[in-house]
């Protein structure tokens, strides 16, 4: 990477970085392009040859954070011997969700504003070069699969719907009860999905 890339690519993280803080902290109505710039240190004209406003931004956070989720959940199946395409799913699912156990501030963040257009955007189209397209590697996984599923796209999207409207109120409040012991009835209805659209 050259030195005016690296430069580049060092003032995007930093307003990511600082979107990010700023988002979480403050919230996105609260926090103006101004208090971004100006807590990143870059210039505002910096800020659109990136962003074209402050939502496009956290839609861009959005993706790169469940990337990021995605990549070290993939990282660690990779690690394993798993082979079964229903058993990938739930070492994700599991992985990702202990991931925002341990981050709830993420969690609070990517549940306030997600919806399946911006996921599906951030599942096809990385933000950052290094994020991967976690869509490919679920279409790998189908096609490694010893059965063929109806819908693949439908099967993911109530996947993850179940997942998201689920460990939000798990997680950060217990309700209807802790995650843990969400987890197994959570597991079972995500295993009835994938069954029901075995062909």
């Amino acid at each position: 990477m050259s030195k005016l890339e690296s430069n580049k690519k060092q003032k995007k993280d930093a307003l990511l970085n600082t979107a990010f803080s700023l988002f979480t902290s403050k919230g996105i109505h609260k926090t103006s392009i101004s208090d971004i710039v100006e807590k990143a240190g870059v210039a505002k004209g910096t800020f659109y040859l990136y962003f074209k406003d402050k939502y496009d931004i956290r839609n861009k956070l959005i993706s790169h954070k469940a990337t990021q989720l995605f990549l070290s959940a993939n990282h660690d199946l990779l690690q394993t011997e798993i082979v079964d395409f229903e058993e990938k799913v739930i070492f994700l699912v599991d992985h990702i969700i202990n991931q925002l156990q341990k981050n709830k501030s993420l969690l609070n963040f990517i549940s306030k504003n997600l919806s399946w257009g911006i996921f599906k955007s951030a599942l096809t189209s990385p933000v950052d070069p290094d994020d991967l397209n976690f869509y490919d590697i679920y279409i790998d996984m189908l096609e490694s699969s010893h059965y063929q599923y109806e819908d693949p796209e439908v099967m993911i999207f109530m996947i993850i719907e179940l997942v998201s409207s689920s460990c939000y109120s798990a997680i950060l409040y217990s309700e209807p009860v802790c995650m843990d012991k969400l987890k197994p009835h959570l597991y079972r209805t995500i295993r009835s999905i994938i069954n029901a659209a075995r062909l």
